[in-house]
């Protein structure tokens, strides 16, 4: 699995590692800061305190992994992978 990774995003193996971890530490602080946050809106609705989460979920996400990736050295890796990520939603990167 590891291999595909290397090849697939062009980094060593020690660089999938440091990604890797980037990941989970970045997921788990958006998780944790988005828990903090919906205190705050009040929302007693079920189904809208779910979106909002959602929501609240994606907006901090790509912030969390930028912050993260600074100390893991892996800050232009993410950078990149965020554009692309952005370009491809936007419909911009469409293979032919």
């Amino acid at each position: 699995m590891l291999e595909k990774l290397q090849a697939k995003w062009k980094v060593s193996l020690l660089q999938v590692i440091l990604i890797l971890c980037v990941f989970t530490i970045g997921g788990s602080c958006t998780g944790y800061l988005a828990k903090k946050i919906m205190p705050i809106l009040a929302l007693d609705n079920k189904f809208l305190w779910t979106i909002f989460y959602i929501l609240i979920m994606t907006a901090i996400w790509p912030i969390m992994v930028l912050i993260i990736s600074i100390p893991f050295g892996q800050f232009t890796f993410f950078k990149n992978y965020l554009y692309r990520m952005y370009s491809r939603m936007q419909g911009k990167n469409k293979k032919i």
